[in-house]
């Protein structure tokens, strides 16, 4: 039996996605809301009342609205296609449908989070785990960073090295949704950890917003000899993530970008970085006035869309 979903309401803007209850093959187009199937036996403890949705490329076990069903898996879509072509990967077989299971809100979360207790999200496998933030702006930036750290170990197999793999988590999850289509690297502030980034207060010295602890260098990024994550290093580690990898992608028109593919696909140690990009100080210091940049843009209101790295 096959569903199909029509154009909803999502923040403003029409999204479509086909998201059928018990498809066998790919299905496009539109219907209304997503009717459940019987949900696959999982061994990963399901919400209360999860029903089980299918799309193009994802199952998802969601406790939500079908209304914010479709809104994620709209988003998710658009996540596996912007992914899928911004690293030229092949087509995945037609049944390797990638698994999420969404969360009713914050709360139900947090009673089912086996993860971090700081986490709003994570991806274990085979599942992502996130929740339907009902009221924020972007309610599904939770689920697309946690998608992206799926895509990178199910689909594309890239580096495990913790600030590879979430610098890309965080540039696809802070990558701005227009509709279906998801646009890497053009910066949407209402997600996860760009929002911080205006209460970053950078002294416009690199050497003084090392010295006072304010930033993490970056060789103790590399090789994860920085202070430990969380507390108040959380936000700077992860607003370090997003932008070292905005910046590898798209500074001076993606000068790095080939050298950080290549990256990608080793182990992304110290000596590979230095090896491919130049001494960690030297890049540090371009990353670190490309980062004043971002900010200013940001937090004057506006939009730069990046050329493809």
């Amino acid at each position: 039996m096959r569903t199909r979903l029509g154009m909803v309401a999502a923040g403003g803007m029409l999204a479509a996605c086909a998201l059928c209850a018990a498809c066998s093959g790919p299905e496009r187009g539109a219907a209304s809301a997503p009717k459940p199937a019987a949900s696959a036996p999982v061994a990963t403890p399901l919400p209360p009342q999860a029903r089980e949705y299918r799309t193009d490329h994802f199952v998802i076990f969601s406790a939500a609205t079908p209304r914010q069903t479709v809104q994620v898996a709209t988003a998710v879509e658009a996540l596996y296609r912007a992914y899928g072509e911004f690293f030229a990967l092949p087509p995945a077989a037609a049944d390797a449908r990638l698994r999420l299971i969404l969360y009713r809100d914050r709360a139900q979360f947090s009673a089912f989070n086996t993860s971090m207790p700081w986490a709003e999200a994570y991806y274990r496998r085979p599942y992502c785990h996130a929740y339907f933030a009902a009221d924020a702006a972007n309610p599904y930036h939770w689920m697309l960073h946690e998608a992206t750290h799926q895509l990178h170990a199910e689909r594309a197999g890239f580096s495990r090295a913790k600030w590879i793999n979430e610098g890309v988590a965080s540039y696809f999850g802070a990558s701005r949704l227009d509709g279906a289509r998801l646009r890497p690297g053009t910066i949407d502030p209402q997600a996860y950890p760009i929002w911080w980034l205006d209460e970053l207060p950078l002294t416009g010295s690199l050497e003084r917003d090392l010295r006072s602890g304010l930033l993490i260098p970056l060789r103790q990024l590399i090789d994860n000899s920085g202070p430990p994550i969380g507390g108040k290093h959380l936000n700077v580690y992860y607003l370090e993530y997003w932008s070292l990898t905005h910046f590898l992608f798209h500074y001076r028109d993606g000068a790095y970008a080939a050298a950080y593919r290549r990256l990608l696909r080793g182990r992304g140690g110290v000596a590979e970085f230095e090896a491919e990009l130049g001494p960690i100080e030297a890049v540090q210091a371009q990353w670190y006035r490309y980062l004043l940049e971002k900010r200013i843009e940001l937090v004057a209101g506006g939009e730069s869309t990046p050329a493809q790295g």
